[in-house]
């Protein structure tokens, strides 16, 4: 009969000394290590986040940035920190959060400490400080989009953005970065570039930029910009993504048309994804178009209605392709 985790076996006799010396080296062993049977616990804490960034994005309201923390486990969490008392917390696969209701024109100082799973925390990060501005009231004029986006890949994991100033009444405060209609980063109102990193290799993104001012009122977006990050090394796999994605909208209708991706064959299959899930498979009976395929979807939601769009092929292999790059239609006003 196999005995339990941790049971001892039917004692043996032992000479006493021998004994002695073998109780001692187990009591040492279980103290030293961890076992199967519950004995260990994690003690370890994570690293400190590296790399803390504070922008002051409105009057009230402070965007906080950090780079990955490491757990000898899993970091599952972390906490800003303002005068040794948590004002943020977020889980443990984001790296940035807003900070809110604070005074304008008042000088904060953040931290950021990093959780693992066994609620052990981590030292705090470098301080990071910032200043709010002065408030502006009855602000409700949104700036302009920013201008010319442009992009450059940086290996298989980063790119490098850039766009020409917004204008403002009273003032561009910050730009946001949206990959797929997700802010990802935040820079100052000064600023008019950005370094996006932890990107995935052999990957299409699309990006877009809004400005925003010290009331919080926020710019139509830049053109997109589609960016496609090197393979990982050793990686020769090619690119399967439709290309060349562009939408049309009208009040009760949305036009997609697009490039399909080269293949072995005929490509005649598409699944449509509208806000990040796939709704409908596009399908050619016959051969499929030649050059660049299109297809329209009726609406009957109000104006003012974003889609998200993209779409990927089904290979003459049937296996799907890659996702293509995004793209949002907004539903207009009837004339």
């Amino acid at each position: 009969m196999q005995r339990p985790c941790g049971a001892p076996a039917s004692p043996l006799p032992l000479p006493l000394p021998l004994a002695v010396s073998l109780a001692l080296a187990l009591s040492l062993l279980l103290a030293a290590t961890a076992t199967g049977c519950g004995l260990g616990e994690d003690t370890e804490s994570p690293t400190p986040p590296a790399g803390v960034t504070a922008q002051a994005g409105s009057a009230t309201s402070v965007h906080v940035m950090w780079e990955w923390a490491s757990d000898n486990e899993e970091v599952t969490g972390y906490e800003v920190v303002h005068e040794g008392r948590p004002v943020a917390s977020v889980p443990g696969t984001k790296r940035m959060v807003d900070v809110n209701s604070l005074d304008p024109s008042t000088r904060y100082v953040f931290t950021v400490r990093a959780r693992d799973a066994a609620g052990n925390i981590s030292a705090p990060s470098a301080p990071v400080p910032v200043t709010t501005p002065d408030p502006t009231p009855d602000d409700r004029e949104a700036p302009t989009a920013p201008a010319r986006l442009r992009g450059a890949v940086d290996g298989s994991r980063a790119v490098t953005l850039a766009w020409q100033p917004a204008a403002d009444d009273m003032g561009v405060t910050a730009y946001d970065v949206y990959q797929e209609d997700t802010r990802i980063h935040s820079v100052g109102g000064s600023e008019t570039g950005a370094r996006i990193a932890n990107l995935r290799p052999g990957t299409v993104y699309t990006f877009t930029v809004r400005a925003r001012d010290a009331a919080e009122n926020s710019s139509p977006d830049s053109d997109p910009v589609d960016l496609t990050t090197a393979p990982a090394p050793g990686d020769d796999t090619p690119n399967t993504a439709p290309t060349d994605l562009k939408v049309a909208a009208r009040p009760d209708s949305v036009t997609v048309t697009w490039t399909p991706p080269k293949a072995d064959g005929p490509v005649r299959e598409h699944q449509l994804y509208l806000n990040g899930e796939p709704v409908t498979t596009i399908v050619w009976g016959a051969e499929p178009p030649a050059g660049r395929a299109a297809y329209t979807f009726t609406v009957t939601d109000p104006p003012g209605t974003r889609f998200s769009v993209k779409l990927r092929a089904r290979l003459p292999d049937g296996k799907w392709g890659d996702l293509s790059a995004q793209r949002t239609a907004v539903i207009p006003n009837k004339q």
